[in-house]
């Protein structure tokens, strides 16, 4: 591990510790009552009590966000591809694309359970409209992203548009593609908590709505512990298929931060 690596990894950890230590000392030093804030340890006491509800839930919630995810890829690849090879069709949808983004999940979630009922369908259906946006548009700016004398080289030999998409255009996207992933990865399960938050009988928004109903603080912000988790697990996950898929690529040096002092 390079000295780089270790610190990426390392300045991270030691600040989260010492936010821990800050937020534990404050609990105990101002008496902060548990049902405002829970401390750290009450919080950590909380989660190995329901240690063993807490991973069926997060199980459920991690299911439902990767389905969602890959249906959400696949559509949003497909429409990209559509819109990038059909350029009037393109200028129609793109304010339908934006209007999809500017509806509130709060509101469209009773609607769509309304429409499709309590099963899986509606939430599987917000996590679509959430993950489909960024992937669309990063592939859409990275399928125009082909090197002109190639694409133009390309047409002089006769490839169809098809030949073209398939053999420079895609390959190019690849990284954008990724980085749309990355967005959505990073949204899919807060989207997921809010689907089942919505109306479910399992999955860690179900957790959530049942201990904030009962008042119980530390169990809150377990569920939220757990979210974040999850979270960074997807993230990671997409930055893990990135680095084996994109060869080519080389390693970032800071990564999303910027370049490395």
């Amino acid at each position: 591990m390079g000295n780089k690596t270790l610190r990426s990894f390392l300045l991270p950890t030691l600040a989260l510790i010492a936010f821990i230590g800050v937020w534990q000392a404050i609990c105990e030093i101002f008496q902060i009552d548990t049902f405002t804030i829970p401390s750290p340890w009450d919080i950590a006491g909380t989660m190995y009590e329901d240690s063993a509800l807490l991973a069926k839930h997060a199980l459920a919630t991690m299911n439902l966000a990767l389905i969602g995810l890959g249906l959400g890829l696949v559509f949003g690849l497909v429409v990209a591809v559509i819109l990038h090879l059909v350029l009037p069709l393109r200028e129609a949808l793109a304010p339908f694309l934006i209007l999809s983004q500017n509806v509130p999940l709060i509101a469209l979630g009773p609607l769509l359970m309304i429409w499709f009922g309590f099963g899986i369908t509606p939430k599987l259906i917000l996590l679509v409209l959430v993950c489909f946006f960024p992937i669309t548009l990063s592939v859409l700016v990275g399928l125009g992203q082909a090197e002109p004398q190639l694409r133009e080289y390309l047409g002089m030999i006769g490839a169809s548009k098809w030949e073209r998409l398939r053999r420079l255009e895609f390959p190019a996207s690849l990284t954008y593609l990724f980085s749309g992933l990355k967005i959505a990865a990073t949204y899919v399960v807060s989207s997921a908590i809010v689907a089942e938050w919505l109306g479910a009988n399992m999955g860690i928004g179900y957790y959530l709505n049942f201990k904030w109903k009962g008042f119980d603080q530390p169990a809150v912000f377990a569920s939220i512990v757990c979210v974040i988790a999850l979270s960074l697990l997807f993230y990671y996950a997409v930055v893990l298929a990135e680095r084996l898929v994109v060869r080519w690529k080389p390693r970032p040096q800071g990564d999303w931060k910027g370049a490395s002092t």
